[in-house]
């Protein structure tokens, strides 16, 4: 690539280095890696341009920032939940929602096709599940599944297989995004069949009631661990100013990041399934609040506060 070329591709980028400052330290680390390859880059085919010196003191100047204020902080596991993370949802909004929307979408579709073809709840929920409700709803107590086991090997059956489902629809999204989406549709449909089966017994209010007690965390989880998924595919495909490997590198260290702050969301999820959701005869009342205090802080955490929170930083995404 000619010198010129090079200097255009990549000197807003420079520029907004030089010309802004971050107190975010995986971002200043970022800088300093995308700063340092191309320092290398330059280096080995303009050795003695002027562009090599430029990029070697803005370099230098990473570096000093760095390793001068590089203490260990006692309370580092504090500032990763009260700023780093909610900063990480904010800088990936885009992804989370395009989750959402992917989820909410599969979702409609299988109520749809459960509607229309009477085969589909039992090819999707298995008939061995369908027969086994379909007992239950005869016996009075359509949500007797969860009353079947105790409450700590529910807890831990359900934990295990949810931080599963949490962690492959992240790392599947290695595969160019489509793993990822392929996890929320299997997840998507699933919902949207099951629901369906309850609506249909005229128990749709009641499913809601009861199984959204923890389905509003497990399916949240689901929906941010798609938009970690969507990080990490969209960091191979999308490189932009980063070499691939450096933007695939970014992008799965953010992934993580994200993943490793929900899997408290999945662990409380399982709780409440566990020693919970089995109450169904629970007051209305109060499966009413915790669903929906259970909202409430999904969107504060991963939607409001982390907007407010860049605002009154002046956090540069």
């Amino acid at each position: 690539m000619r010198e010129a070329l090079f200097v255009k591709q990549n000197n807003t980028r420079w520029t907004e280095y030089k010309n802004t400052t971050t107190k975010n330290p995986d971002e200043l680390a970022d800088r300093f890696i995308a700063i340092t390859d191309d320092l290398a880059y330059a280096k080995t085919f303009y050795p003695e341009s002027k562009t090599t010196a430029y990029l070697n003191k803005l370099a230098a100047g990473f570096h000093h920032t760095i390793y001068k204020n590089r203490k260990e902080n006692n309370n580092r596991f504090l500032l990763f939940w009260k700023f780093e993370l909610p900063l990480i949802f904010k800088r990936y909004h885009k992804e989370i929602l395009w989750s959402f929307f992917f989820f909410m979408t599969f979702f409609f579709v299988g109520m749809i096709s459960a509607k229309y073809d009477d085969t589909f709840v039992r090819l999707i929920m298995g008939d061995s599940y369908i027969d086994m409700t379909s007992a239950n709803i005869a016996k009075g107590d359509p949500f007797g599944v969860y009353k079947d086991k105790s409450t700590f090997w529910m807890l831990y059956g359900i934990a295990s297989n949810n931080l599963y489902i949490t962690v492959v629809t992240y790392v599947t999204g290695l595969f160019f995004s489509l793993g990822t989406v392929f996890i929320l549709f299997k997840n998507g449909i699933m919902l949207g069949a099951f629901e369906y089966f309850f609506i249909s017994k005229g128990l749709g209010l009641q499913s809601v009631l009861v199984v959204f007690i923890h389905g509003t965390l497990e399916i949240s989880a689901i929906i941010i661990a798609g938009g970690a998924g969507l990080v990490l595919g969209n960091s191979i495909l999308f490189p932009k100013t980063y070499t691939r490997m450096v933007s695939m590198m970014k992008g799965a260290k953010d992934g993580i990041k994200i993943i490793v702050g929900i899997l408290p969301i999945v662990v409380v999820a399982a709780i409440f399934e566990s020693f919970l959701t089995r109450h169904t005869e629970m007051p209305a009342w109060l499966s009413i609040f915790i669903l929906t205090a259970s909202f409430c802080f999904i969107v504060w955490y991963v939607v409001i506060y982390p907007i407010y929170l860049s605002k009154k930083l002046n956090y540069n995404n």
